[in-house]
């Protein structure tokens, strides 16, 4: 009987693998593929006369350079904010440090399309900044004109990915190493070039290399600053403007997959390097106390740099009660009318969000505790094909993930509603959900790795069936990772953009991060949609403390690659 018992939990788990192979090679690999066929197949024949012509337009040319110009440079500006602090806050003791590594990782509570906004009342022509300078100095400075501004935009929102990874990294070095060196004469520059340096950078290249893809991807800040001359805004503006059937969207999308997954890849090896490369390391214990000058250095790097990051949510708060605030340093006076608006006359974006969210979030949870339970305690072929799969929305675009189901499931419709499938704001819980899903994923087998097999067979040697033994022993002691998987994908899809942009039926059914962009778009409506990036920011902090709290000193693992 316990053989057969055996063989059918065999075979249901593999007719459930299968099952959830199939299902997300329709949600997340087939729109890919409808991308890639639409860029390189043309009246059923492999061409490469799409890319061709993508390469022979000066327009298509220039925004691959700046694409590509902006990641790097955003990577070298993060780097230059990042670094010295994870060495301050690995290397060092001061007052504040606890505080110093909490708020440089509030920059990502706002996303970087309602950094763009605060940016420019900052110093945009008509900013703060400006404003002073042309009253001291006559004259002004272009600070958000252009690529500039995007890479001032997104350098300050992203480097905490690099801050984050080089801390790891940092914290894994295996400090008798480095004194090892000192002892034998080695001068601090010579252990720094020699011993840290390349123990660290596997950390950092995995750090960096997020940071490019995510600019690269990244829609919403250059459609905010009105630069459209980039991989992502093309890509939206093409399919938009002139249709779902022109190829130089879609080859423009496919470049923007090359592009994450070459850059996902190289991340992830850097990545696996890291893991091996030292012990933990007594870093806490041996750091020194910073005194003096060092600390007046110190605590002034750290001020200045947390500044920059924060200032946008100091912007953001202040348009939201400004009602009037143009051409002066300070609003002129103040107003609860901009929360009046969203509240009582559009509270639909934010219900919009609430109800997509959700569902997207508790279809990720099922989702993700399935995917991770046969990743975990599966058995037999698959289960690579099935990981590929769940991990695969990470190296794919907003903007691409978008153009793909518009183009896959445009004549499908919806069961009951008689619709098409994208005329529904269904497709926006579908697309939320599965760019989410690798969270949940990796969350629930984070905590699955944590309870030991013993106790589902002392469960299964009892006569409790696979049902029964999940509900009462499996799932009550993943609920921490379940919890924080769920909120992680509710509270990074109410300030999704990219893929809402592209697939939103209607305005009226537009979500939070929509909302943003339609007020966004008028000086008259600039107040409303920042009390909504109020909303968006107060989401993301609070989801964000409540999954650090569940997940516990894990939590910043979900920022890594």
């Amino acid at each position: 009987m316990r053989v057969l018992a055996a063989i059918g939990r065999r075979w249901r788990q593999t007719g459930l693998l299968y099952g959830l192979v199939a299902l997300l090679g329709v949600c997340v690999l087939y729109p890919v593929l409808q991308v890639v066929y639409v860029a390189f197949v043309q009246d059923g024949h492999v061409t490469g006369r799409h890319l061709a012509g993508f390469f022979a337009r000066d327009l298509f040319r220039e925004a691959l350079w700046n694409s590509l110009l902006a990641g790097v440079l955003t990577v070298v500006a993060g780097s230059a904010l990042a670094l010295p602090l994870a060495f301050l806050l690995t290397r060092a003791r001061f007052p504040g440090r606890a505080w110093v590594r909490a708020l440089g990782l509030l920059p990502l509570a706002v996303p970087p399309y309602i950094g763009a906004v605060a940016w420019q009342l900052l110093l945009g022509r008509s900013g703060v900044l400006n404003l002073l300078l042309r009253r001291w100095c006559g004259t002004t400075v272009p600070f958000m004109d252009g690529l500039v501004g995007v890479v001032l935009v997104q350098s300050l929102h992203f480097f905490p990915f690099i801050l984050v990874n080089v801390c790891a990294a940092l914290e894994n070095v295996d400090r008798s190493l480095e004194e090892a060196a000192q002892s034998l004469g080695a001068r601090r520059l010579g252990v720094l070039r020699r011993i840290t340096l390349p123990l660290l950078m596997p950390g950092y290249v995995a750090g960096a290399l997020l940071v490019f893809i995510k600019t690269v991807d990244d829609l919403g800040t250059p459609l905010m600053l009105n630069y459209t001359t980039m991989l992502a805004p093309q890509a939206y503006l093409r399919i938009t403007n002139i249709g779902a059937d022109d190829p130089s969207g879609y080859v423009i999308a496919a470049i923007m997959v090359v592009l994450s997954w070459v850059s996902l890849f190289i991340a992830m090896r850097y990545l696996a390097r890291a893991e091996y490369t030292t012990g933990r390391s007594s870093t806490r214990a041996t750091a020194p106390r910073l005194a003096g000058w060092r600390l007046a250095a110190a605590g002034a790097f750290c001020a200045a740099a947390l500044s920059l990051a924060l200032l946008p949510q100091v912007g953001i708060f202040l348009l939201s009660f400004a009602k009037v605030w143009s051409f002066s340093v300070l609003p002129q006076a103040w107003t609860l009318d901009h929360y009046r608006e969203i509240l009582l006359h559009t509270p639909h974006f934010v219900i919009n969000t609430v109800v997509y969210c959700v569902l997207a979030a508790a279809l990720d949870v099922v989702l993700g505790v399935l995917v991770a339970y046969l990743l975990v305690r599966g058995q037999g072929r698959g289960r690579g094909c099935l990981d590929a799969l769940a991990s695969l929305p990470l190296a794919v675009p907003g903007v691409v993930l978008g153009i793909g189901y518009l183009r896959a499931f445009h004549g499908w419709e919806v069961p009951l509603l008689g619709v098409p499938l994208t005329s529904s704001w269904l497709i926006l819980v579908l697309a939320y959900s599965m760019r989410r899903l690798p969270y949940t994923v990796r969350s629930c087998h984070a905590a699955l790795l944590q309870v030991h097999v013993s106790l589902e067979e002392a469960a299964h040697s009892l006569g409790n069936p696979p049902w029964r033994t999940a509900l009462r022993i499996v799932l009550p002691m993943i609920n921490g990772g379940l919890v924080a998987g769920g909120i992680v994908a509710f509270v990074t899809s109410a300030v999704e953009l990219s893929s809402t942009m592209m697939l939103v039926p209607q305005n009226d059914q537009g979500p939070l991060s929509f909302g943003i962009y339609l007020y966004m778009q008028s000086a008259v409506g600039r107040g409303p949609g920042a009390a909504l990036g109020v909303v968006a920011i107060v989401l993301v902090v609070v989801g964000t403390h409540l999954a650090h709290r569940f997940l516990g000193s894990n939590s910043e693992a979900a920022l890594k690659v």
